[in-house]
């Protein structure tokens, strides 16, 4: 669900920058409160694994669509809102700096889709509300199945709604709205399943990780290694080599593009986009998370005549070092980025 910049206006886009650096602000603010010595690197190897998670697309049976991993409201269990945010924001700032994921207009919009939802509306609102003070796993596994897909929901919806107030004409909020929430209400039930078996893992082997983000307390005495070293070896797994099986359909915001305007990409008209888009094509150094001289140029596929493209079907697993390359090296950027964060944040001990 990365929106790209041909689907927001500079109004538009500046608005939300400045609701998320508003929220940015407000999340480092609180977040000092709890951050200690194992919230830090905590905060690091989960934005290395939710970056890795996000380049495995997987296919929605008879739909010709696929979803990926949001990752907001493991974030949100694991670490609470506040640490959470910063966390996603890292997490898709480095996409799309580095990756061309998403578009830097569109950022703003973004981060508040993917970040917003699941850590201030759905976690406080639902999740909370359902595994109380005292969560059971039975609670825990339903709460976060539904607060996944109401918060994926949410986000589906808030593109819509960005779309329509950035006067995009090839998408009717009436045909665009019946397309994104139902494929996004698939998608959702798949992420809630591999959120509540995620928390499930963790809740297993450190409960205490738990009960203090739903608490808002630092951790305290809590050896959380064994936890760190599981989620970052299947962050490098993933990152690594299960993202050769990602699926080639389109996700399910360039699906619902395709059925509305029969197009997966729009072009950008303004001069801030042609801008914006000549900047992120010198930050990419793996666009489109392949080698350079690997990656389709934007758009192109949509500009060459079907009966003129190939015949045959990628290769499935699409084995590509380019591939591993971008998830281990998103991976170690996006944990180095969120550990800067955290450090940065953290108050200094006082001496008495």
């Amino acid at each position: 669900m990365h929106m790209a910049d041909a689907l927001i206006s500079p109004a538009v886009g500046a608005t939300m920058w400045a609701a998320t650096a508003g929220l940015i602000a407000y999340s480092a603010h609180k977040v000092q409160e709890v951050l200690n010595d194992r919230i830090v690197p905590l905060m690091g190897v989960l934005g290395a694994f939710i970056f890795a998670a996000q380049m495995i697309n997987f296919s929605i049976p008879a739909t010709g669509s696929s979803g990926h991993l949001g990752g907001g409201m493991i974030l949100s269990i694991l670490l609470g809102p506040y640490a959470a945010f910063l966390v996603m924001a890292s997490v898709l700032t480095v996409q799309a700096l580095f990756f061309a994921d998403g578009g830097l207009l569109a950022l703003g919009c973004n981060i508040f889709n993917l970040g917003f939802f699941p850590c201030f509306i759905a976690y406080p609102l639902i999740f909370r509300r359902i595994t109380g003070t005292a969560p059971a796993p039975s609670r825990l596994g339903v709460a976060a199945i539904l607060a996944a897909i109401v918060s994926l929901q949410l986000g589906a919806f808030g593109v819509v709604l960005e779309t329509v107030f950035s006067g995009i004409s090839e998408l009717p909020f009436r045909t665009f709205v019946l397309l994104m929430q139902p494929i996004h209400l698939a998608i959702g039930i798949v992420e809630g399943l591999v959120t509540a078996a995620v928390v499930a893992f963790v809740w297993r082997a450190r409960p205490e990780i738990v009960n203090a983000a739903g608490a808002f307390q630092p951790m305290v005495k809590v050896n959380i290694k064994k936890v760190l070293f599981g989620l970052l070896l299947v962050a490098v797994i993933t990152g690594g080599a299960l993202s050769w099986f990602a699926s080639s359909h389109p996700d399910g915001l360039e699906w619902a593009m395709l059925k509305t305007s029969g197009k997966e990409e729009l072009e950008s008209a303004t001069r801030v986009h042609a801008a914006l888009s000549s900047i992120q094509a010198q930050t990419a150094f793996l666009p489109d998370y392949a080698f350079k001289q690997d990656a389709m140029r934007p758009g192109m596929a949509e500009t060459v005549p079907v009966e003129d493209q190939p015949a045959d079907k990628p290769a499935w697993p699409a084995v590509a070092p380019g591939t591993s390359v971008s998830g281990l090296v998103g991976g170690a950027v996006t944990l180095a980025l969120a550990l800067f964060i955290g450090i940065a944040l953290k108050r200094p001990k006082v001496e008495v």
